[in-house]
């Protein structure tokens, strides 16, 4: 094997950008090519690749976003999108190729592997919520942004006594909220996973007011409702009038930390060694601070559960 491509694909995430230096140092150090593919599968279809050089992956490692875009395919799901994908990185010489993303990513990956392209996928998604994988590529960094916004506003909450929602992302997956919960020293924390009854958050909030807390904060998970909506219910069983914010997008941006450069690092260099030793179909996965292989559709088969003892600690502490 002499010429790897290395693609993102879904929502980017803080990481990816080292991940793929990782992917292409990696190459040079073994003397093979890399090459980038722009727009993820979109661009894999179209042909739109890059040479990845020396000087193309200079100065990317602390840089959030990823250099090589990312889109969603529509064509890409089809068969024909998949045989015209096919072609093109044939035609280019390209032998192996690492998927950056997340378990709809790897979907991607799972039938090009099954046409006979060698795949390796890196699980890179803010959401954590990828089976095979302690940890996913900006998951750590998306936490503490959040976590910086939410110190900011614990200052004016306690100042003005006040009862704050605050709407983090995790559409079907709670892993950043419960993270940021625990993180922030949040009262309550509502995450899709779990059921909620407003009776028994007005119940906490009863409780707070007793033990004569000068601020309550609730972390609310994007998917569980809208944070407008969690207020509006609050003040029509409770009475309780929230302050909302939704931190949207911004957990997505930034510089990654440096334990999701160095996870980034690892999985990508650990991504293209697969490879070269013929692996294909897998996952990279950290577990327990070591880099192991899964099959890709673990990502999608298995679900990833909550922390128990998280979950306790929320209440515990609070």
């Amino acid at each position: 094997m002499d010429r790897i491509a290395v693609l993102t694909s879904g929502g980017d995430s803080p990481g990816m950008n080292a991940a793929i230096r990782a992917v292409a140092r990696t190459c040079f150090f073994n003397d093979k090519e890399c090459v980038g593919v722009m727009r993820g599968y979109e661009g894999l279809i179209d042909g739109d690749y890059i040479p990845l050089t020396r000087s193309a992956v200079g100065g990317i490692i602390h840089r959030g976003g990823t250099i090589l875009k990312t889109a969603r395919s529509e064509r890409f799901t089809t068969p024909e999108g998949c045989q015209e994908a096919l072609r093109r990185m044939r035609e280019a010489g390209i032998e192996g190729l690492v998927v950056i993303g997340g378990d709809g990513s790897f979907h991607g990956a799972k039938a090009l592997h099954d046409m006979g392209m060698p795949v390796i996928g890196v699980p890179g998604t803010i959401d954590n919520d990828v089976a095979g994988t302690d940890e996913t590529i900006g998951f750590d960094t998306a936490v503490n942004t959040a976590l910086e916004a939410i110190i900011r506003l614990r200052d004016t909450a306690s100042s003005h006594d006040r009862l704050f929602i605050v709407e983090v992302m995790g559409r079907n997956a709670g892993f950043l909220a419960l993270e940021i919960a625990v993180a922030s020293g949040a009262e309550y924390v509502a995450v899709p996973e779990l059921p909620l009854s407003i009776g028994n958050l007005c119940q906490r909030l009863r409780l707070s007011q007793e033990k004569k807390k000068s601020h309550t904060l609730i972390i609310l998970a994007e998917g569980v409702m809208p944070a407008n909506e969690m207020k509006a219910k609050l003040q029509d069983t409770g009475g309780y009038d929230a302050r909302v914010t939704v931190l949207g997008y911004i957990q997505r941006g930034g510089s990654p930390t440096s334990f999701d450069v160095v996870l980034a690092s690892r999985m990508g260099a650990y991504a293209a060694e697969s490879l070269l030793i013929g692996k294909s179909g897998f996952m990279v996965g950290n577990v327990n601070h070591r880099m192991v292989l899964s099959p890709l559709e673990r990502s999608w088969s298995e679900h990833k559960t909550l922390s128990p003892e998280l979950l306790g600690l929320v209440d515990k502490l609070n």
